[in-house]
């Protein structure tokens, strides 16, 4: 098991779901509501796992490869994409299923997602698998799995300053007095 795997399983079943959207009559307002439901709090679920297990790991694992900049900007901007998407999402919920707003709103949302995707896919999971060992990334898989099974009924949207988030987040990784935040984006004046 390999958190990049699961990473990109989840990116399947999201690429599903909005597909499925599609297919669905505009007048089936029940079905369209209950499918955008499941997939709404998948995509929200997804976004928390990631940002509290897979990007902390990214950062870590640069900055121990003297890669902290490159990282560093994935990282803001995964995060800045969490929040559009988070956006989006709620855009969706101000539309009754079925009409021309909300399927413009639903096309927003998967849209930003996936950009999000592809830029993660070729960036992100690229990176990690360079950079982490594979029974790191199995460790972390298994807290990915975990995490999401804790909070599969959802969790609650919240939207992140990348740049804090990042911050943080490396303030609580053993090598973060290395001032990995002198590099790339982050520079300090």
């Amino acid at each position: 098991m390999d958190i990049t795997e699961l990473i990109l399983d989840d990116h399947h079943e999201q690429r599903r779901l909005f597909a499925i959207l599609e297919q669905i009559e505009p007048t089936e307002t029940d079905a369209l509501s209950a499918v955008w439901s499941r997939l709404a709090a998948f995509l929200e679920l997804h976004a928390q796992a990631e940002e509290e297990i897979f990007y902390p790991a990214l950062l870590q694992a640069g900055i121990a490869a003297r890669r902290a900049g490159g990282v560093e900007d994935e990282t803001l901007d995964a995060i800045g994409d969490h929040n559009e998407i988070r956006d989006a999402i709620a855009e969706v919920a101000r539309h009754q299923a079925g009409t021309e707003d909300w399927y413009a709103a639903v096309a927003a949302a998967n849209s930003a997602n996936s950009d999000h995707m592809a830029e993660e896919e070729r960036e992100g999971l690229t990176d990690f698998r360079r950079l982490a060992g594979l029974s790191s990334r199995h460790r972390l898989a298994v807290a990915f799995a975990a995490y999401e099974a804790r909070n599969y009924a959802g969790v609650e949207p919240v939207d992140k300053d990348p740049v804090s988030y990042v911050r943080a987040a490396e303030r609580k990784l053993p090598t973060a007095a290395s001032g990995s935040l002198n590099v790339g984006t982050l520079k300090r004046n």
